[in-house]
């Protein structure tokens, strides 16, 4: 299969719409119209309805298989571009909303300095897209975080090669607002809160479906959902009595209007991972040392997910 028309097919399945694609795409309605009939007359089978646009049985199986494979073949761009030295000297971080702390900051800073005049630049975006792009090049390196028991690494959804290193794990607190009835508690054990009305924000904060695994219930249901990245907002949401959010104790420390109850039970910890896609060189390299304090590739403290 032509990875081009793959593309084409990926973008009309998932916007439902010929001209959207084309728009995505930078192509014509009819330069979609024909790349979507020339895979279907490779794969001897139509993979779309017209009216309305949807995926057939065939098409659905397609799409499963679409993902990893692009990813894939992004990532083998990457690493062969990587190997024959084909990006310039950079530093390129992506990082999720509660992964961009002080101490990444820091590090960041002193990589520079140790390296001055090269480009550099930060991206914050959803903890979902990170493993993709830092396989497929985009950045150098990302950070990533989420729940975890205490010293187990993150789960990563397969997309290419990946080395991970841990940053750090800390502490979780439900951040009430002054006045609250549990506010006064020393500590607080997840199934106890699993009826409360809940803010869902699943880029800042510890996503509700996670907080229904880790308690083995179906609580923990929405009053409010939150679509941003902004953790500052998050919090006054919280703090209006808006619903409960759960958070690093760092993210949650010192917010207005806020006690940070801490949870106690079941024992869990937000852990921050940073990814990478090869062998890093400076000054990526330098970065990643001064915020794991491991040397990458070294395999201390790491584990790879394929």
């Amino acid at each position: 299969m032509d990875p081009h028309l793959l593309r084409t097919f990926v973008s009309v399945a998932r916007r439902a719409s010929f001209s959207e694609a084309a728009r995505d795409l930078g192509f014509t309605p009819s330069a979609v119209s024909q790349h979507i009939a020339t895979l279907e007359a490779d794969l001897r089978t139509p993979l779309l309805t017209r009216r309305p646009v949807a995926p057939t049985a065939a098409g659905a199986r397609l799409l499963e298989h679409a993902g990893p494979l692009l990813r894939g073949l992004d990532a083998a761009r990457a690493d062969v571009e990587r190997l024959a030295g084909a990006t310039a000297a950079r530093l390129t971080l992506g990082a999720s909303p509660l992964a961009m702390t002080v101490r990444v900051a820091a590090a960041l800073a002193e990589a520079r300095r140790a390296h001055p005049g090269v480009r550099t630049a930060v991206r914050v975006l959803g903890r979902g897209e990170i493993p993709a792009a830092v396989a497929a090049g985009q950045f150098d390196l990302g950070l990533t975080d989420g729940l975890a028991a205490p010293g187990d690494p993150l789960p990563l959804p397969a997309g290419g090669p990946l080395s991970a290193l841990a940053v750090a794990e800390g502490s979780l607190v439900v951040p009430l607002p002054l006045g609250h009835p549990l506010a006064r508690r020393l500590g607080l054990r997840l199934t106890d809160l699993a009826g409360a009305r809940w803010l869902d924000a699943p880029e800042a904060a510890v996503p509700l479906r996670r907080l229904r695994a880790a308690s083995g219930t179906d609580g923990f249901r929405a009053a409010l959902r939150y679509e941003g990245t902004d953790v500052r907002a998050l919090l006054a949401l919280a703090a209006a009595g808006h619903g409960l959010v759960l958070l690093p104790h760092s993210a949650a420390e010192g917010a207005p209007g806020l006690v940070a109850v801490p949870l106690v039970s079941p024992r869990l910890v937000h852990r921050v991972e940073l990814l990478h896609a090869a062998a890093l060189h400076d000054p990526a390299a330098d970065f990643a040392e001064l915020v794991t304090g491991i040397v990458a590739g070294t395999g201390s403290g790491g584990h790879r997910y394929e």
